[in-house]
């Protein structure tokens, strides 16, 4: 997975780069005429800035492209959507076949380790961005403009 992005800082070896998040509204041909396409035109300004490291020389103001190992992303992103929705079963399971708790209850459980799971995966999430940032890897794009 590939992303261009501007150096906006350099601090030795950290470079802080800022990169424009995308919707996928701007590939769809309906974009003009869809709401949800409509709406990502209003708040197209939106910027991601953070600080990785790199042993290539770069300059403030200067392109360069981010790439992490398809492999990560799909592991981060099924972990990200998957975890929730095993738990949610999970509790939901084991509170029907060993309590003897009503339906509205087993249910409220479910859904609070649910959202437990997602506070759970920031948290841990924070922590693997260390690892993260040693997965990436910054180099010079073939083509330097956006």
């Amino acid at each position: 997975m590939k992303e261009l992005a501007q150096v906006v800082a350099v601090d030795g070896q950290r470079v802080t780069v800022s990169t424009q998040l995308k919707s996928a509204c701007s590939g769809c041909e309906q974009n003009t005429t869809c709401g949800a396409g409509i709406l990502s035109k209003v708040f197209s300004d939106r910027h991601s800035t953070f600080v990785v490291k790199t042993e290539s020389p770069v300059a403030v103001g200067e392109y360069v492209e981010l790439s992490i190992p398809e492999q990560q992303v799909t592991r981060f992103a099924l972990l990200l959507y998957g975890l929730p929705v095993v738990t949610l079963l999970l509790f939901a399971s084991v509170l029907t076949s060993l309590t003897a708790m009503t339906e509205g209850y087993i249910i409220l459980l479910s859904f609070s380790g649910f959202a437990v799971s997602f506070v759970a995966l920031r948290l841990w999430f924070r922590l693997r961005d260390v690892r993260v940032n040693q997965l990436l890897v910054v180099s010079t794009p073939a083509h330097p403009s956006p």
